[in-house]
C-alpha cells in the first residue's frame, strides 16, 4: 500500500428523481489498500460503488481516477480506467453466464480488451484459476457445477483477468456461510499482497470489514458519517451511528452479548 491516491470522490451527489441517494460524499482510495464501506441496507453503499464503476449515475461532484475525471462516464468512455476498475458482485451465480464454461467466461474479457489470441488467453485462464485456488479442470465446467464459494472464486478470477488496479467488491461474501466467508476473505487479502490491487469493499457486516480493511467509511442515509483507520473506526468510533453498528454485531461471549444488547437497546430508546 502507498500514500498515492487512486480514486478521489469529492462532493458526489446522486439523485433518482426526487430521491437524494448520495449526499456530498467524500472518499478516497489509495493504491494497494482496502477501504471498507459499511452501513445498513439503503444507506447508499452500492450506489457509490456503481458510480465509481461507471454503471450508475452521478448528478454532481467529482470522481477522479489517478487525477482523470470519470464521473458520469461509461466504462467505454473512461480510457484505461474502463479496464483498470473491475467488480465482484454479491451473487456470483447471476453474474456468471450459466450457458458458458468457466474458460469461455474468463477468455471473453481477455480477448475483447487485450486482443490476444485464443491460445494465449487459455494460458492466462490457467494462471487465473491457479491464482484463485481452483483446479485446472474447472475451466471446462459450468457455473452450476460449483459451490457458492467456488463460483465467487470464478468471479474474482474474471475481475482479475484485465489486471485491474481497483476492484469494487459489492457484498461479495454475504451469501456464503461463515467458514467459506473466511476462506474467500483470506483469498482477497492474498491476491492484494501478490498484485497490489486496491479494493472498495462494500458490506453491511462490520466483522467482515474489520477482517479485510485498512480504512473504513461508514454510510448512513446517503452520507459518509465517519471515515478513518480501521482500528479506530471499529474499536473507538466517534459517531453514534457507528457505535450502534458495533453494538448490533453479535459476539460469541453470552455475557458480553447481553451487555451489548442492553447498550444497543438503550441507544435506540435514547
Amino acid at each position: 500500500m502507498t500514500d498515492q491516491t487512486l480514486i478521489d470522490c469529492r462532493e458526489v451527489n446522486v439523485h433518482f428523481g426526487a430521491l437524494h441517494v448520495l449526499k456530498n460524499v467524500n472518499l478516497d482510495i489509495r493504491q494497494g489498500e482496502t477501504v471498507g464501506l459499511v452501513g445498513e441496507s439503503g444507506s447508499g453503499k452500492t450506489t457509490l460503488g456503481r458510480s465509481i464503476l461507471g454503471i450508475g449515475p452521478v448528478s454532481s461532484g467529482s470522481i477522479r481516477y489517478e487525477g482523470q475525471e470519470i464521473a458520469g462516464r461509461s466504462p467505454r468512455e473512461r480510457g484505461t480506467a474502463g479496464s483498470e476498475i473491475q467488480a465482484v458482485f454479491q451473487d456470483p451465480y447471476t453474474s456468471l453466464n450459466p450457458s458458458m464454461t468457466i474458460e469461455d467466461i474468463l477468455i471473453e474479457p481477455i480477448v475483447a480488451r487485450r486482443r490476444q489470441s485464443a491460445s494465449e488467453a487459455r494460458r492466462q485462464v490457467r494462471d487465473l484459476l491457479d491464482h484463485v485456488k481452483l483446479p485446472a479442470d474447472a475451466a471446462h465446467r459450468f457455473p452450476r457445477e460449483f459451490s457458492g464459494g467456488q463460483r465467487q472464486r470464478v468471479a474474482i478470477a474474471r475481475a482479475l483477468a484485465l489486471s485491474p488496479r481497483l476492484i469494487v467488491c459489492d457484498e461479495p461474501v454475504s451469501a456464503l456461510d461463515l467458514s467459506t466467508q473466511a476462506r474467500v476473505l483470506d483469498l482477497f487479502i492474498q491476491i492484494q499482497q501478490e498484485t497490489g490491487v486496491a479494493y472498495l469493499f462494500v458490506s453491511h457486516d462490520l466483522a467482515v470489514v474489520r477482517h479485510i480493511s485498512h480504512r473504513v467509511a461508514v454510510m448512513r442515509g446517503g452520507e459518509v458519517v465517519e471515515f478513518g483507520e480501521c482500528d479506530q473506526v471499529t474499536a473507538r468510533p466517534n459517531h453514534a451511528y457507528t457505535r450502534r453498528l458495533l453494538l448490533a454485531a453479535p459476539v460469541a461471549d453470552p455475557v458480553r452479548q447481553a451487555k451489548r444488547r442492553a447498550e444497543f437497546k438503550a441507544m435506540k430508546e435514547g
